[in-house]
């Protein structure tokens, strides 16, 4: 348990936030960079007035900008050759925002049109030409995987169809041909805000998708049907770690993680030991792989855990307990740096159950962090 003074002493101490130094995290690059004297994260938060905005902290701990947008957001990746970034609104926002990350303004809003609206996530091509993004068709209920130009003032040039519901994070492949998709499986519509309305027919699945074409190479079924596959990474060998939500009785405890090796198609889950599996409540949310050791995290916010597993062999390695854990990001050697939904910004590795408290905000983060810089 964080003890209340470990976590006050957190808020003196922004400025460690310089062991932020060497993040990888964005869906945009899978490489390890030379860490630059100065890096910028970014996430959705909300403010102690329940405001929605995108922020944007330092390595140093400097908060850069706070900038008001219509959408209460979640995801973003950040453009691999421009000062650019995008935040996605999540579902059922209808917004994206490109962020000049040497400004700190937004450059650009993105409207996702009528009878479509966004799902938080989305990943750039390798050279920064095209962005993918998860939307929703909601009159028919299907999902798309949405192609834009950034070359072309982010202009719509395809809709790939992933002959399902609900696509939700995905990342690039190493190959960088390919797109990781994380199919959710549930039905929304705006007129019904966030309320689920087809879990007796859920159809959850994690998908190979041609970034080119738009062809489904492989898709892989949960155990459950009502395993709501929503987050993921990529490891650089090509192993992907995804997390799921379940939506079915709170007193059962399927496993919520699943390991595919897309190197040769093995694809399983992993069973926590029971106690553990039991407190995560059924529901994870980031997922964060470190390009410096086969190590992955899971936050589980319902729990407040943060599951570090080997995702080469899917060994548990150790759990962390942070109250409202949110998003993960690895550091710049094997551990991670995870946020709390209460503020609090903290490092947690694999050689120890202890947890350092990096710094502390007045506002409420969201579920993911993103490297802009």
């Amino acid at each position: 348990m964080l003890n209340r003074r470990l976590f006050l002493q957190g808020s003196l101490a922004t400025a460690a936030l310089g062991a932020f130094g060497g993040l990888t995290g964005c869906a945009a690059s899978l490489q390890k960079q030379t860490a630059p004297a100065s890096r910028l994260y970014l996430s959705a938060v909300d403010n102690e007035d329940g405001a929605h905005l995108i922020a944007g902290i330092d390595s140093a701990g400097k908060t850069r900008f706070q900038l008001p947008v219509s959408d209460r957001c979640h995801g973003g990746c950040a453009h691999p050759g421009q000062q650019q970034a995008v935040v996605f609104a999540r579902r059922p926002g209808r917004h994206f925002y490109v962020i000049d990350t040497a400004s700190g303004k937004i450059h650009k809003t993105v409207e996702a049109g009528p009878e479509y609206h966004f799902y938080g996530h989305g990943v750039f091509s390798t050279d920064g030409r095209y962005l993918y993004v998860t939307v929703n068709h909601f009159i028919s209920g299907d999902g798309f995987i949405r192609v834009y130009d950034a070359g072309n003032d982010y202009q719509v040039v395809d809709n790939f169809a992933v002959d399902g519901i609900g696509p939700h994070e995905l990342r690039l492949h190493p190959d960088g041909e390919t797109l990781i998709i994380a199919l959710g499986g549930i039905k929304t519509h705006p007129d019904y805000d966030r309320i689920k309305l087809n879990l007796d027919t859920m159809k959850p699945a994690l998908l190979l998708m041609d970034r080119h074409s738009g062809r489904i190479n492989q898709r892989y079924t949960p155990s459950h049907h009502q395993l709501s596959c929503r987050h993921l990474d990529v490891s650089p060998e090509g192993v992907v770690i995804a997390g799921y939500q379940y939506q079915g009785p709170e007193w059962e405890t399927p496993p919520l993680i699943a390991r595919l090796d897309t190197r040769n198609g093995e694809f399983s889950e992993i069973a926590l030991p029971s106690d553990l599996q039991a407190s995560l409540n059924n529901y994870t949310a980031s997922i964060a792989i470190s390009p410096n050791a086969p190590h992955a995290a899971i936050t589980a916010p319902r729990g407040h855990r943060v599951v570090l597993i080997n995702y080469m062999t899917g060994a548990l390695i150790r759990t962390a307990e942070v109250h409202d854990v949110a998003g993960a990001l690895p550091d710049d050697q094997d551990g991670f740096i995870v946020s709390s939904g209460q503020g609090g910004v903290f490092h947690v590795t694999p050689q120890s159950d202890a947890i350092s408290a990096l710094g502390h905000y007045r506002f409420h983060w969201d579920n993911h962090l993103t490297l802009a810089s």
